[in-house]
């Protein structure tokens, strides 16, 4: 189907909330201190019949579609409260589903409270990756990834990750996320996290919006925070040249050389994820749970509907426009290809809705800046 000449890019990341609740309580949390609550409503554990309706709506989108691979994301809250042994049974379920010919790259996301050897095991028959949130040194994660009592979590999650590193399961390891919060260190955020040997790491900027902009932005404050606190980290990663990748700045650095990027967060890459809900609700990326009630729906579910319906979605159709879909003052940018207006979700605004530039433009445009100059620097040492 073409709308203006566009043609819909089908579904190939398939993030399934198999588990509402979470046992931490960060207090930065989209699924449960932003504006969207539909959590609240919806059953803690996907059930077994709603697994395997989402395994044939995945197969049928990947048959419709000719695709020879795909991602299944076991998300949450925390997908291992479900238990790893349903982990993997819905592992199972999916793969027969799809059949031998379709690649199935499953990923389980997990805080790494509850991560040991048993799940290990269990992930390590079917080839499933494990991706860990941590924020770095004891002290940074633990000033906002806590239990509900207040306890910090950092133990519970280095003790997973040492788990995870063991040379008979360090092939599982994904890599690390963190959560970028400027009251830490960077350099000694960069170095707690590399400390675990991650494959790839990568830093997220808070969600936020124009309506509610990030922490530590305010008239007495840096106008660029976020790149002041990353571009110590990007000339520390940039000059080791050997340690983990950081997939931020490698994106970044693959724009700025005529690249494209494999994430929402910068570049013009059409959008290829959708997530079911423990509901059976087909929904649009979580970072829109920062926009407002809803935001993220968009009124499918498994049961009724087809992912290719789910395609055709506004929402989902603004989120593959790229460059159609960016405001005026994005398209006169000197960067604005590479930053790509920023996550779909940050540009929101009342009144003007997403045709704005990201709430962290400043922050964009500085951190490119910087990288674009280090990358000019060294071409022009090779030449002379």
């Amino acid at each position: 189907m073409s709308r203006g000449g566009w043609r819909p890019h089908p579904f190939r990341q398939f993030l399934l909330k198999v588990h509402s609740r979470c046992n931490l309580s960060c207090d930065y949390c989209y699924m449960y201190t932003m504006a969207d609550q539909s959590w609240r409503s919806r059953p803690m554990v996907m059930d077994p019949q709603l697994v395997t309706v989402a395994a044939q709506r995945i197969a049928e989108h990947a048959a419709e579609h000719h695709l020879p691979s795909l991602r299944v994301v076991l998300h949450g809250g925390e997908p291992l409260l479900a238990g790893h042994d349903y982990l993997a049974k819905i592992v199972e379920v999916v793969r027969n589903e799809i059949g031998e010919s379709v690649r199935l790259d499953a990923v389980v996301q997990t805080n790494a409270v509850l991560l040991g050897e048993p799940a290990l095991r269990s992930f390590d028959q079917l080839g499933v990756k494990v991706g860990v949130s941590l924020d770095g040194s004891p002290r940074g994660n633990d000033r906002n990834r806590r239990f509900a009592d207040g306890r910090g979590s950092y133990d519970a999650v280095s003790a997973g990750l040492r788990q995870l590193m063991r040379p008979e399961f360090r092939h599982l390891y994904g890599g690390l996320l963190c959560t970028i919060d400027l009251e830490n260190d960077p350099v000694e955020t960069y170095e707690a996290l590399i400390a675990f040997e991650p494959p790839a790491l990568d830093f997220l900027l808070p969600h936020a919006t124009w309506d509610s902009p990030p922490p530590g932005r305010g008239p007495d404050t840096s106008p660029a925070p976020y790149a002041d606190w990353l571009i110590p980290i990007f000339d520390r990663w940039y000059d080791s040249k050997s340690e983990s990748t950081v997939r931020l700045f490698q994106q970044i650095v693959n724009l700025l050389l005529g690249g494209s990027s494999a994430s929402e967060s910068v570049g013009l890459t059409a959008s290829t994820v959708v997530v079911i809900e423990t509901d059976g609700t087909i929904e649009q990326t979580d970072s829109l749970k920062v926009v407002g009630q809803g935001a993220p729906a968009t009124g499918l579910n498994i049961t009724d509907h087809s992912f290719d319906e789910a395609l055709l979605h506004p929402g989902m159709i603004a989120r593959q426009l790229g460059w159609d879909a960016l405001s005026d003052t994005c398209k006169a940018c000197t960067f604005g290809r590479v930053c790509g207006g920023g996550l779909y979700s940050h540009r929101y605004r009342t009144g003007t809705g997403f045709a704005n530039p990201s709430v962290y433009c400043p922050d964009l445009y500085r951190l490119i800046e910087h990288i674009r100059s280090r990358l000019v620097a060294e071409l022009r040492r090779a030449v002379t």
